[in-house]
């Protein structure tokens, strides 16, 4: 392997800034922590080995300025930056300012990060490289196309923003006639959202599973799959529980998906950890809804059935592509052997029941 980082730059907050110092700890690689004004006595900055204020607390005057996080990456000497999840994890324009400022970017290049931060793009790519897609439309560009979509296939249909997630700007139509005003609310949402306003358009799968596929990927054209994670259990598209191995698949069809997985990865050309999310139908069916180039908030899970640390994993095959993936990793199938979950407890979006009067 090659040699390991002296220092790393941890351009995050919270839980996952400690966990990637932690991780980092362990391979006795100094980190440089980022904090905002409200940040100066978390924990994330006290466990670094030093910290650097970005600014003020609103995202946009610190961790989502680019070239303040990247000023102090390197006022610090840092060889690396660690995005973790949010903030600018999946910012294809992060990671090419990155490289351009001589620090390895732990995560996919700038281009993957792009192509599938599209979800337009996405679905076209996975098509093409032989991963089942849910029915769909691209490209629209006018509202009878939506209709003569959901004429075709069936009502309802789901309409989605191409350059969000996270269920932003994301709206089921159940008739023709609703199809006009949310079509233009789907895309003002997304304008607002992510200054994007394309959407697309795809049927509506009922009582769909929804389950991802964790991966990591080495320079050498090594891709495997670590299982899979259920997180079927949502309020307003946001995942609450997130279980592995999901209780809908059996071993051998565990294994084909992931190896479509693998086969799809390895055409990208994708380097360290990412997901592949699907949606189950009630008839066995399954089809690819998007690929997030980032770690995600439950990668815990996995880790707790596999054994593998991701995060140590990202950090060393980011190594200038650098090093291949463990051998124990290359050469076993992924059967799990025990169960893990985690549970979100969501913000409130609208007001708590009341109590029925006693009047």
């Amino acid at each position: 392997m090659p040699e390991l980082y002296k220092k790393i730059f941890i351009a995050n907050r919270g839980e996952i800034a400690c966990r990637a110092i932690r991780t980092c700890q362990e391979l006795n690689i100094q980190t440089v922590a980022a904090y905002s004004d409200c940040d100066r006595l978390s924990l994330h900055v006290r466990m670094a080995d030093e910290a650097v204020c970005l600014g003020a607390s609103p995202g946009n005057q610190s961790y989502l300025n680019i070239p303040k996080v990247i000023a102090a990456a390197k006022s610090k000497g840092c060889d690396a930056v660690y995005p973790g999840y949010g903030f600018l994890a999946e910012n294809a324009s992060f990671a090419r300012a990155c490289e351009e400022a001589g620090l390895d970017f732990i995560g996919p290049s700038a281009e993957v990060i792009e192509k599938m931060g599209d979800k337009e793009e996405t679905r076209r790519t996975l098509k093409e490289y032989g991963i089942p897609i849910v029915p769909g439309i691209e490209d629209i560009e006018d509202i009878k196309e939506v209709i003569a979509f959901g004429n075709e296939v069936g009502w309802p249909i789901l309409i989605k923003a191409a350059a969000g997630g996270g269920g932003k700007g994301m709206k089921l139509v159940y008739r023709p006639e609703e199809a006009t005003e949310a079509f233009r609310g789907a895309q003002s949402i997304a304008k607002k959202s992510f200054g994007d306003g394309r959407v697309y358009v795809e049927k509506f799968i009922a009582n769909g599973r929804h389950i991802e596929y964790q991966f990591v990927a080495d320079g050498f054209g090594n891709v495997v799959h670590l299982g899979e994670r259920e997180c079927s259990i949502q309020r307003s598209h946001q995942k609450l529980v997130e279980e592995a191995p999901s209780s809908l698949l059996t071993q051998e069809k565990r294994d084909e998906v992931g190896q479509r997985v693998v086969n799809a990865i390895k055409k990208i050309g994708y380097i360290t950890a990412g997901t592949m999310e699907f949606l189950f139908d009630q008839e066995g069916n399954y089809y690819a809804l998007e690929v997030n180039t980032r770690i995600q908030v439950e990668h815990t899970v996995t880790e707790l059935i596999t054994g593998y640390d991701l995060i140590k994993t990202m950090i060393t095959q980011e190594l200038v592509f650098h090093s291949t993936l463990p051998k124990k990793m290359l050469s076993s199938t992924v059967t799990p052997s025990n169960a893990a979950s985690t549970q979100r407890i969501p913000k409130r979006t609208s007001p708590p029941p009341q109590a029925p009067s006693s009047t």
